[in-house]
């Protein structure tokens, strides 16, 4: 055989290696997989961010992520009005948009994509309430320094925004508060949101997750009704509001903290609304959100474990 076609013959019998799938943080779509935050080794298989190969136009996921979970704020704040001080909103997102780029460019020696960043900050100006502008900076810088350094061969394990938001939630209960607002008589609102995240997540191959963590709440919430005595409505309820839509959409899917399998996926969802039911019946307050800061990383070390 000769040298030219034995060299065919090689690289037909080796697949074509590409990039490895996922991008750079603890957002939901297009978070970065791989060995420190916008480092792309070691990753395992994940969705490719971006549309299937062929397309013509291409739009990186995480920019779809940022669209959304503006969209929930501008909605948010036109039909329920959840941010008393746009302070507390810009100091959360430009903390974290700082650290990202700092600790990326010491660490990696490049400049991380600030997107998920944005996500992350805009998420914790969202999700906490206080009177002060700490609480905001303090859960932004911890959730992106969560990346780097709470690690498990090479990997993050708890969502960045979770993390940061748990923690002073925790830490400060006199001073910090979760949002607690709802979408009221103006369901459409939430329809429009549900619906545009529903296609970003099917485009991201991370529906199933949503849907299954949505469907067990709603089956959950009648378990909880038939315990407890009260209504179905009141317990069904919380899922209509901005908190359950940033779960649903960018804390749950997250790419980056995801389990490798899509059955483990579906798994994984269903023990966050099951945690997160034991956890109201015991009266916890903030129940959703210690739910998944408690099964994520548990899943994410048994599912890296196994995977090694």
């Amino acid at each position: 055989m000769s040298a030219s076609k034995a060299a065919a013959a090689g690289s037909a019998a080796e697949p074509p290696k590409g990039p490895p799938e996922g991008s750079s943080k603890g957002a939901p779509l297009g978070s970065s997989k791989g060995a420190p935050p916008g480092s792309s080794k070691g990753a395992p298989p994940g969705p490719t961010p971006g549309p299937p190969s062929g397309s013509r136009f291409q739009i990186d996921p995480r920019y779809l992520s940022s669209g959304l979970i503006t969209l929930i704020l501008v909605f948010g704040q036109l039909y329920v009005g959840f941010l008393h001080d746009l302070s507390q909103l810009f100091t959360a997102i430009v903390v974290a948009l700082a650290a990202e780029l700092a600790l990326g460019r010491l660490l990696t020696g490049r400049w991380i994509n600030p997107a998920s960043a944005y996500i992350t900050g805009i998420s914790c100006g969202i999700l906490l309430r206080s009177l002060s502008l700490w609480p905001y900076a303090i859960a932004s810088l911890l959730s992106i320094l969560s990346k780097y350094v709470l690690r498990f061969k090479g990997r993050h394990l708890w969502n960045p925004s979770n993390l940061g938001i748990c923690v002073v939630l925790f830490a400060a209960p006199g001073t910090v508060a979760a949002l607690s607002e709802q979408w009221g008589n103006d369901l459409w609102a939430m329809a429009v949101i549900w619906v545009l995240g529903s296609i970003i997540l099917w485009r991201a191959k991370r529906f199933h997750v949503t849907f299954t963590y949505a469907a067990s709440f709603v089956l959950l919430a009648y378990v909880r009704s038939m315990i407890t005595g009260t209504p179905f409505l009141s317990e069904v309820a919380p899922i209509t509001g901005p908190m359950y839509q940033l779960m649903a959409f960018f804390m749950v899917t997250d790419p980056a903290t995801s389990v490798s399998s899509r059955r483990g996926r579906v798994g994984v969802a269903f023990l966050v609304a099951l945690a997160e039911t034991v956890l109201r019946l015991f009266e916890i307050v903030n129940a959703p959100l210690y739910a998944l800061f408690l099964v994520g990383p548990v899943a994410k070390v048994l599912d890296l474990r196994r995977s090694a």
